[in-house]
């Protein structure tokens, strides 16, 4: 069928526009002209290839009368179905048209969404689901495509279509298998009969990928996903809050561990009673997606095309005792060192990044298994709770195991879209060693959020490595040798990072990573990287763990991977800078300390409560707040009776926010100060007493780095058509480390490229010293940069103002 297409649909149905496409069907818009035109969704299903003519006549028996007892449901959570009907040899479903969009489209526009919303939603699609069971129907594919929500609705749709993937898989000679694994449960994989068990696994994982972020599962690949959702524990939920032990007992792998739908409902009922106010209407959509449809595929979203323009020349971020020969051409000069960075009340304001709650702690990987691919960590606040209830170990039999993966076989037609950017920048410039010799080519892969709510960093990141590379090329700084760019797009993602790094070790001509962005795609990245000895620098990454451990804060510092380094200051530095700030630039001594006892929130407070302290500062109080907390009058009232100059908070914007407000309004007029997690533009949206409130924030801004003027102009005549952003330039210097480690090997090896150079490069890296963009660049023995730059920003007019910068060293 096509939009173009003038016959009528059972002689009444007549289509206007394609609105939705997926594995199983094509969605239109339509108009019912038999009831004066009434706007309706039409769904044709599509049967998968390679079937005969008995098998599509079974599955269209099969499908029309599921579809049909479908018909019989009447809930305001259960789509309408008006009619079912065929059309060329082929299902045809004709239900209500819905103005909303889904949970999955909410989920990619907003990131995780708040705890009391994915409870309410989670609510609504229970009562559904109960009406469907009760009348014997089973939906089979509950997942966040499936859920539609409105401005005073949440619907349920797609009743019978995960049917028809069970018919087809008994009926298919191809080993066919339609779903999306993410969402299915233990036993559906083993191919066992549907019960309403299978529905609520299903609406665990779409509740923990709402309230996460991400699904439950992943790993790289259908089998190893199919054999970490059969014998292994989900991931800890980290920021589900009163969700959690609903999401455990959803998920229990045995289906007669988890509760039915009565005992669901009171979970979700004491969830929603735990949290605070009502969150904004589930219907609070950014993009409008009609009917109750699949939505149409996103596009490839692989990195942005290098530029074409030549970028001027940037100065050459050679060692300072070992610049080799260029053949003749003179070194480029090097940039003036700007004035030291002063408080002044003419710096210009800024906006703050409006993005997903900042860098966080990854929860520590599930241990990997011989036969499983270690799952993720949530790059955001780890939950410090025990196991939530109901989560039990599980084994299974091989013969169980062995049947599942059959039932996956190759050939398997699954939702399950990987995204790949071939494309190769920083080549057009490439001069070599300025002889006639053809220059080796060695890649410096970036990985990046290059889709998504965080694409502008993770382009920022990709172009401004790129402007390395060409600049490297063009200037021939390592003879004999030309670099060229390979982005990936990790879309913000542990698992995608962790199939990115598979890709990059597979190309041989990779010799060092740039990236990622988030730091739980660095912890999914480390492994591999460093089994495969490939260097990997960073210019954004916070999270102490990854340099120094999970046991640092007891204080045992252990570097986990040798090959990890990083340009950038981490959260260890946020709350000692904040505490020189308060104690010698603002003069206050009577701090008030309170944190949200999130892994980030409490290594904040306790670097500022040490460094305080050790300045003379007295901490008059401290205390703890709860992310879902509203009502903050108990604590306002002890920090205004405690005498306290100023408050340091350690948490998000989510919560600062409002406890910055109510405690300006209970007359404590102090500023409130915290790290990187409060610098954000909701902080001063959402709290109209923020005036003089400060932030740190990890990084300088490019204008005031010792290179930054030169770097931006540089960047700008490249034709880059997007910003640096605030990683450009550190990601401009951790390419360069990659460059000037390369350049090492090659000298080391007299001018050459040695066949085994990836493994020569941590070392390189570890010993390097050079005078970049952002200052020195040189590391630690952690691979901790030594140049630990970070910012202090006040709420000045209603805007982010840059106070001053600062070192996070002592």
């Amino acid at each position: 069928m096509t939009e173009h297409n003038s016959e009528l649909i059972a002689g009444r149905y007549q289509l206007v526009e394609r609105i939705g496409q997926g594995g199983m069907g094509r969605v239109w818009r339509g108009v019912d002209q038999q009831l004066f035109g009434r706007e309706v969704a039409i769904k044709e299903i599509v049967f998968p290839l390679g079937l005969d003519d008995g098998d599509r006549a079974t599955l269209l028996r099969r499908f029309t009368g599921e579809a049909r007892a479908a018909v019989t449901l009447s809930h305001p959570g259960i789509i309408t179905i008006h009619d079912v009907v065929e059309h060329r040899g082929a299902p045809v479903i004709v239900m209500e048209y819905i103005r909303g969009q889904s949970l999955a489209a909410a989920i990619r526009g907003e990131g995780r969404l708040p705890v009391r919303r994915v409870a309410e939603i989670g609510s609504a699609v229970l009562d559904a689901l109960a009406e469907a069971h009760a009348a014997r129907i089973v939906h089979r594919d509950i997942k966040p495509d499936n859920v539609l929500v409105t401005k005073d609705r949440v619907v349920l749709t797609d009743f019978g279509i995960a049917h028809l993937a069970d018919a087809t898989t008994k009926l298919s000679h191809s080993g066919i298998v339609i779903g999306t694994p993410q969402y299915m449960p233990p036993e559906q994989l083993e191919g066992k009969r549907p019960t309403p068990a299978n529905d609520l696994w299903a609406l665990g994982a779409t509740l923990y990928h709402a309230v996460e972020g991400q699904p439950p599962f992943d790993a790289e690949g259908l089998h190893a996903l199919a054999v970490a959702i059969l014998t292994r524990p989900h991931r800890p939920p980290t920021r589900a809050g009163a969700l959690a032990p609903v999401l455990d007992a959803l998920l229990a792998k045995d289906p007669a561990d988890r509760p039915g739908a009565a005992e669901a409902a009171e979970l979700l009922a004491s969830a929603l009673s735990s949290t605070s106010s009502p969150s904004p209407s589930p219907s609070s959509s950014r993009s409008r997606v009609d009917a109750g449809a699949e939505p149409e595929p996103e596009p490839d979203s692989g990195s942005v095309p290098a530029p074409q323009p030549t970028p001027a020349s940037l100065p050459d971020a050679a060692t300072d005792d070992a610049r080799p020969e260029t053949d003749g051409e003179a070194e480029p000069p090097s940039p003036p060192s700007p004035p030291t960075p002063t408080v002044a009340d003419s710096v210009p304001t800024v906006d703050a990044p409006r993005r997903p709650l900042p860098d966080r702690p990854p929860t520590p990987p599930v241990p990997p298994a011989e036969d499983t691919v270690r799952l993720g960590g949530n790059d955001r606040d780890g939950r410090d709770e025990e196991p939530a209830v109901r989560r039990r170990a599980l084994t299974r039999r091989s013969s169980i195991l062995a049947a599942a993966l059959a039932t996956l076989a190759v050939g398997s037609v699954l939702t399950w879209t990987l995204n790949h950017d071939d494309q190769r920048g920083g080549g057009d410039d490439a001069g070599g060693n300025g002889s006639g010799a053809t220059p080796v080519t060695v890649v410096i892969g970036v990985d990046a959020p290059l889709s998504g709510g965080l694409a502008s960093f993770g382009v920022g990141i990709k172009n401004s490595a790129d402007l390395a590379a060409r600049t490297a090329n063009r200037t021939g700084h390592v003879p004999g040798v030309k670099f060229t760019i390979e982005a990936l797009d990790d879309e913000a993602t542990p698992a995608k990072g962790r199939l990115n790094a598979a890709r990059f070790v597979a190309d041989k001509q990779v010799l060092g990573i740039v990236g990622p962005l988030n730091s739980g795609v660095a912890q999914e990245m480390q492994e591999p990287l460093a089994q495969a000895g490939l260097v990997n620098v960073s210019p954004a990454n916070t999270n102490p763990m990854l340099t120094l451990g999970p046991d640092w804060a007891q204080g045992t510092k252990a570097r986990p991977h040798p090959t990890y380094f990083r340009t950038v200051a981490t959260d260890v530095d946020q709350g000692p800078v904040a505490a020189r700030y308060l104690h010698g630039e603002a003069g206050k001594r009577k701090l008030y300390v309170v944190d949200d006892n999130s892994s980030y929130g409490t290594t904040l407070t306790s670097g500022f409560t040490a460094e305080i302290t050790r300045l003379g500062g007295t901490v008059v109080g401290a205390g703890h707040v709860t992310t879902q907390q509203g009502d903050f009058t108990e604590i306002t009232s002890k920090i205004r009776a405690s005498g306290a100059d100023a408050v340091y908070f350690g948490g998000d914007y989510l919560t600062a926010g409002p406890l910055s407000q109510q405690l300006k309004q209970a007359g404590a007029r102090i500023p409130l100060m915290g790290g990187d997690g409060i610098f954000d533009q909701q902080f001063l949206t959402t709290n109209t007493q923020a005036e003089g409130d400060l932030a740190t924030n990890i990084g300088v801004p490019a204008e005031n780095l010792t290179g930054g003027g030169t770097f931006l102009t540089s960047y700008r005549d490249a034709g880059y058509p997007e910003t640096a952003g605030p990683y450009g330039p550190y990601a401009y210097d951790a390419t360069w480390a990659v460059i000037e480690a390369v350049k090492a090997v090659v000298k080391a090896n007299g001018g050459t490229l040695p066949e085994n150079a990836r493994a020569k490069m941590p070392q390189a890296v570890a010993g390097l010293g050079f005078d970049g963009v952002t200052g020195r660049v040189a590391f630690d023995a952690y691979g901790d940069t030594l140049n630990r730059g970070l910012t202090v920003y006040a709420v000045k007019d209603g805007k982010w103002t840059t106070v001053t910068t600062a070192s996070g060293a002592p």
